[in-house]
């Protein structure tokens, strides 16, 4: 076969040699032991958990070595693409402040390693297509989707592994006048590799979270360039991962099975390959059925992306859930920690399960709440008054009306050892403090067992006429105090203790009553503090309608 003429017959319009092309992407200046990692999606409109989770490896893993974290669009499945997928997929990382030091953009692309769209670099693949036709490592292959599938049916029927390999390769040895009269009949054509391998051999990976393995050698003929020139997936990665200088590849354990062609087109190519790191699947346990299985697009709405700022939950919670699912000694880190911003701790893919990571929906909560609690007010208010805005137009009018007032009541609890963990995500907020605002107030008078309706009566109407909204807490405990001996409780609540039968409570019930009454609930925030922001009248007010309600 003369493969200079074969080359020159399947691209006569291709002058780019792959010298040319390599000369155009220098080796990376990066400080030694920096990885250079890449997020790599498809623009079909749907961004995923598992997209979020792969690449927050990405990110640790660029960013913690000094390194570089690019953004490539695998645009070459015309037929999934949608219109604005990139949108969609710049504002989903946008969202999760995930930064992209160079690579695609809506505006157009930053970075001297592009393009960054693959269908904007059909010349580059063909150019290392053709190099391979030159070196007999690749040719033209021009059965019809009919001939494919009776081999196999035949392979089914020998109980034969399927493909295009061996025998079944019959494009592969075919002279050069058989090409030539299927390319002058216009017959479509893709150009496959011509593998060298075995199903006999085994080749040794090293992956970053699976550990130390061995996988079967590919002897497929794989296509590499589709018949309407757009390469392959498989083809295309080994090109722009080489070209830009990609050290790791993050992707799915769904594409081990893949990775012999991989290591076998970077080998044919004269190329060392990145190092891979097969992250887990994320796994959840099914409702029915109680047993382990995949996230599903179409059974599970926390897939999706989309679903987080739906539902509330703050960027930095979700990222602070997938670490936990990504380094088992995250937490143990962050309690040591809890000042820290995330990308302080020493993450490692040496700490990643090789097993499925359990998503849990309430752990995520629980993550949440800590994350929320360690938030200032003003940031509290700030992403609330966001989220509120696009979801909430009541909320976000009630917190935008008086900033100080809102501000003031979230200011509550916050800061310190212990601070208050009410808010789980942005749909807690009107529930949480709905009762400082006088529109959504509705109480629930419920009081402590032991206390009866005249009492309460009597206790509020005592209160209400010794309030000061100037009182310190020891002046506010004082009375509280005074009012449980003048109604028969114990001042202290080791007293009731001691001798249960001469009281008929203590005065923590006392302060129950009046929390009841200006929250409308028992559990609310430092009373003290929630009278002080409401004011002397609407408490007053709040004490008079509590009473006339019992």
């Amino acid at each position: 076969m003369d493969y200079q003429a074969l080359a020159q017959l399947l691209f006569p319009q291709l002058n780019a040699a792959p010298e040319d092309i390599i000369s155009r992407y220098p080796a990376r200046q990066l400080p030694e032991g920096a990885r250079v990692t890449r997020m790599a999606p498809s623009p079909t409109g749907f961004m995923h958990l598992g997209n979020l989770y792969g690449a927050l490896v990405d990110e640790r893993l660029a960013h913690q070595s000094g390194g570089v974290f690019y953004l490539r669009i695998e645009d070459t499945d015309k037929k999934r693409e949608v219109e604005g997928g990139v949108a969609t997929i710049l504002d989903a990382f946008r969202a999760f402040g995930l930064p992209f030091d160079e690579g695609a953009s809506i505006e157009g692309e930053t970075g001297i390693y592009g393009p960054y769209r693959q269908s904007l670099r059909a010349e580059i693949y063909q150019a290392f297509v053709k190099k391979l036709v030159l070196e007999g490592q690749a040719y033209p292959c021009f059965c019809t989707e009919d001939e494919l599938s009776a081999m196999h049916a035949e392979q089914e029927k020998n109980k034969e592994n399927f493909g295009y390999y061996g025998k079944y390769a019959v494009w592969r040895d075919r002279p050069m006048e058989d090409i030539q009269a299927a390319l002058a009949k216009g017959t479509p054509y893709v150009v496959r590799f011509r593998s060298q391998g075995s199903t006999q051999n085994k080749v040794r990976h090293d992956d970053l979270v699976k550990g130390k393995m061995e996988v079967t050698e590919n002897d497929q003929d794989v296509v590499i360039l589709k018949s309407d020139g757009i390469p392959t997936y498989h083809f295309a990665h080994v090109i722009d991962d080489h070209l830009m200088g990609t050290t790791v590849v993050v992707r799915g354990e769904e594409w081990l099975a893949t990775l012999p062609v991989h290591l076998q087109l970077f080998r044919a190519l004269g190329w060392k390959p990145p190092k891979y790191a097969h992250t887990a699947q994320l796994m959840k346990i099914d409702e029915e059925t109680g047993t382990k299985r995949k996230l599903s697009k179409r059974k599970d709405p926390e897939l999706a992306l989309s679903f987080y700022a739906q539902q509330g939950y703050p960027a930095p919670s979700v990222l602070e859930y997938l670490m936990t699912l990504l380094n088992s000694n995250f937490e143990e880190w962050r309690r040591a920690n809890p000042d820290q911003p995330m990308e302080a701790f020493p993450f490692s893919t040496k700490k990643m399960s090789g097993s499925g990571a359990l998503f849990d929906i309430d752990k995520l909560k629980d993550v949440s709440k800590n994350v929320i609690s360690r938030m200032g007010a003003d940031e509290v208010y700030g992403q609330a008054a966001d989220w509120a805005a696009a979801n909430d137009p009541e909320l976000h009018g009630l917190l935008t009306r008086d900033p100080d007032y809102t501000k003031a009541i979230l200011a509550i609890g916050r800061g310190g050892k212990k601070p208050r963990k009410d808010i789980a995500l942005w749909t807690d907020v009107k529930p949480y403090l709905d009762f400082m605002f006088d529109e959504l107030f509705q109480p629930d008078y419920t009081l402590p067992a032991n206390v009866p309706a005249e009492d309460a009566k009597a206790i509020l109407s005592a209160f209400e006429e010794q309030f000061n909204e100037s009182d310190t807490p020891d002046d506010f405990f004082e009375k509280m105090k005074a009012l449980a001996e003048a109604h028969g409780y114990a001042p202290e609540t080791k007293l009731y203790k001691k001798n249960p039968e001469q009281y008929k409570g203590h005065v923590g019930d006392i302060s129950m009553v009046i929390r009841v009454a200006v929250a409308g609930r028992q559990n609310a925030p430092d009373l003290q503090s929630v009278m002080k922001i409401l004011g002397a009248e609407r408490v007053k007010s709040r004490l008079r309608r509590a009473a006339e309600s019992l």
